[in-house]
């Protein structure tokens, strides 16, 4: 198990999450910026390589009450990134989306001084009718809504990308090379991004003064007002002098019968899924747009700094 090399004076705060692609950047930053940082994780997971050796391990899972007690005991304040992204059911997302998040309110509730916590939602949970995923992260903010006396801020992030992403960065490559494939085929539709390091930002930003922020949901993103539309997105990351990309239109018809495919498989497998029929719906719906970064912003003096175009070179250049 990892050991800290030393206690930070600005206080301990428990991560959960920390071997994703999230976690792990914020993890980092946290240690960078003097934080005496405990991570739930546990031991056997394969992931836990991603953990940083300056950070102290709460062997567990958000499933174990023992181990979310340790890791919340003496805690300014607890971050949960940890999060199901794929299944093919709601039942797939419950157990860390919404189950896990009660289990950590529960222990966070029985401490004397109960610590502040931060919960990294989704923008998916504006929509919860749209797929089991969706659902599951609005119902995992409904659980923290019922614990009105603790101290809880709720982040939506869109899309994020970066170093260490493997969901995004392959669209972003075909993008890159001057192929871009639209969901349903509709170029109009607009989507917000966001860098993870200014998610991480973020998460610093709230850590100044999370009292302020209380019982509070906020969608953020880049700063690009309304989003980006396909062909906007396509000259952010392909860069508008190496000419026109070429706009791959998927119907909808055949990403559901993919996904049904997808679905029936992993029935037989049991395996977890990402493209599912709730999946799709997901990506070909109109607009996933935040709208919160000037209200964040406000209060915690955060605000977005790689807009997608430096941070898709960033990503492929460096």
């Amino acid at each position: 198990m990892p050991e800290p090399t030393g206690t930070a004076a600005k206080g301990s705060i428990l991560l959960t999450g920390a071997t994703g692609f999230i976690g792990r950047r914020i993890q980092d930053r946290l240690i960078a910026e003097g934080w005496h940082l405990r991570v739930l994780a546990r031991s056997a997971s394969a992931r836990a390589e991603f953990l940083n050796p300056r950070a102290e391990q709460v062997d567990g899972s958000l499933a174990d009450a023992g181990a979310l007690a340790r890791g919340v005991a003496g805690s300014v304040a607890v971050i949960n990134c940890a999060g199901t992204v794929r299944g093919s059911s709601f039942e797939d997302f419950m157990p860390a989306n919404v189950t896990g998040v009660r289990g950590l309110c529960e222990a966070i509730e029985r401490q004397s001084a109960p610590p502040a916590l931060l919960h990294l939602s989704s923008l998916a949970a504006e929509a919860p009718e749209i797929s089991d995923y969706a659902r599951s992260k609005r119902e995992g903010e409904r659980v923290l809504a019922g614990f009105d006396t603790l101290n809880w801020t709720v982040l939506r992030p869109p899309a994020v990308y970066g170093p260490g992403d493997t969901e995004m960065r392959s669209a972003l490559a075909l993008a890159r090379r001057g192929l871009v494939p639209v969901p349903g085929g509709d170029r109009s539709q607009r989507l917000s991004m966001l860098h993870v390091d200014d998610l991480a930002g973020a998460v610093l930003a709230w850590l100044r003064s999370p009292s302020a922020h209380l019982h509070h949901v906020y969608a953020i993103d880049d700063g690009k007002s309304d989003g980006y539309d396909w062909s906007e997105f396509a000259a952010a990351v392909r860069g508008t002098e190496k000419g026109r990309p070429l706009f791959l239109p998927l119907p909808t018809t055949l990403l559901n019968s993919f996904a049904w495919l997808n679905e029936r498989i992993a029935g037989l497998t049991g395996r977890a899924i990402m493209l599912s029929r709730g999946k799709v719906r997901e990506l070909t719906r109109s607009r996933w747009v935040a709208t919160d970064n000037e209200a964040f912003g406000r209060i915690s003096g955060w605000t977005p700094e790689i807009r997608l175009a430096e941070g898709v070179s960033g990503l492929f250049e460096s």
